[in-house]
């Protein structure tokens, strides 16, 4: 590539770097990070902060412009080789005259990136690379980079993340009801508007339809060479349209108006990996029996999903459920969901048992009351665990629960207190 031209795209690239203000400190531990010698690889969801957190790092370790070098891949004007990374790195020390710390930003769309990686990483460079795509973990890579590699998950805001860009603050150890009530206003808004940083920011839902657009053809459509756009669109829909419920591939085929069930599950793999969706299995100690049960799709941001779905009035209780099992994602919790006589949302497995077990509805009611409650117990007694939450909106105090093993607590208490 010609030398002037890289130059430009370079410096252009890292001006705009350092325009990044006023961002919201990541619930991170940055420092274990920094400190490692391992390549560190940060993968989410397009638009979900990566740059942004490349830029907090950045600022806390100090570096000034010539110690660092960083450079974005999804740049149309550059071609996509590991020679491009070579120029880069040259094209660094000619102008700054020293080795950098290494920012590698979308690295995914440079094939055979990760073998440029080693082998600086062998040299001794600090390397810090991001990611849409989860192939970036996958086993072949994860081979490449064999005991040398540290990965980082980043989602889109945490709602205590959420509430820090206008700076509002709760203690869930001194909640009156009136600030109970601004936790519960502010709850809703963000499962309204989900948390992709500049849509928090801005205020408006209308950049997410931009996002959608964005992932589906850069990072699946065209990745994938996919010919179906609006089958695979379709599927998508639907997931989100139903979030938190089972699946079935004949229902998607049907939907879809795909005939091969293949052609689904490659689907469905291709939106994971993408990140829009996170699946779980149900519960079994036989991994073969766990793959043949439904699994229930989850959205990566209700907001997202609020735009791409189909609305209507009843979802508040799964889009709740999908905030919570976000922020068990988040935490790195090993989610499962539990379905014999009745169903429990959410049962955590820690080792070969399950440990944990938590149910989620908006509000008891008369009419759900038996449901959720026997959901829960359920798991608690096939798992023999001492204790269960059951998250709500709001407690209801005319109703009740016998079993003292029930731990009612309300959903924005839950997620201020959740550490990840």
């Amino acid at each position: 590539m010609n030398r002037d031209q890289l130059k430009e795209i370079f410096l252009d690239q890292k001006e705009a770097f350092n325009r990044k203000k006023g961002l919201i400190p990541r619930e991170v531990d940055l420092e274990r990070y920094i400190k490692t010698s391992q390549v560190v690889i940060i993968s989410g969801i397009r638009r979900s902060g990566k740059s942004s957190l490349l830029y907090l790092i950045k600022e806390h370790i100090g570096y000034s412009d010539k110690e660092y070098l960083y450079f974005n891949f999804d740049d149309e004007r550059i071609r996509r080789t590991t020679e491009v990374m070579e120029q880069i790195m040259n094209l660094h020390t000619e102008l700054y005259g020293q080795e950098p710390t290494v920012f590698f930003d979308e690295v995914q769309n440079i094939p055979g990136w990760e073998k440029f990686i080693n082998r600086i990483h062998e040299k001794g460079y600090k390397i810090f690379i991001t990611g849409s795509n989860a192939s970036l973990l996958s086993s072949e890579i994860s081979t490449s980079l064999t005991g040398r590699n540290m990965v980082l998950k980043l989602y889109p805001f945490s709602f205590r993340e959420f509430l820090e860009y206008p700076g509002r603050k709760y203690n869930p150890d001194s909640l009156t009801s009136s600030l109970k009530a601004n936790l519960r206003k502010d709850l809703n808004e963000y499962i309204a508007i989900g948390g992709f940083p500049l849509v928090v920011k801005e205020k408006d839902p209308e950049i997410l339809n931009g996002y959608f657009q964005d992932i589906l053809y850069r990072d699946i459509v065209g990745r994938y060479k996919i010919t179906q756009v609006e089958e695979i669109r379709q599927i998508a829909v639907y997931l989100s349209t139903n979030s938190s419920r089972l699946f079935s591939y004949s229902t998607l085929q049907k939907i879809s108006g795909i005939k091969s069930t293949s052609t689904v599950k490659s689907y469905l793999e291709y939106l994971s990996q993408s990140y829009l969706f996170i699946y779980l299995n149900k519960f079994d100690y036989s991994v073969k029996k766990q793959q043949m049960n439904s699994r229930k799709a989850y959205a990566i941001d209700t907001g997202l999903s609020g735009r791409l779905g189909l609305s209507f009035s009843r979802e508040s209780g799964r889009k709740l459920e999908n905030i919570i099992l976000l922020d068990l994602a988040r935490k790195g919790a090993d989610v499962f969901y539990h379905k014999a006589k009745h169903e429990c949302d959410f049962v955590i497995r820690e080792g070969i048992d399950i440990a944990a077990a938590i149910q989620v509805c908006w509000e008891l009611t008369h009419e759900n009351f038996n449901r959720e409650v026997n959901g829960l117990t359920e798991a608690l007694d096939t798992y023999k665990l001492n204790k269960g939450q059951l998250i709500v909106m709001e407690k209801t105090p005319s109703l009740p629960i016998a079993d003292s093993r029930i731990e009612v607590v309300t959903a924005g208490e839950w997620l201020l207190c959740i550490k990840s």
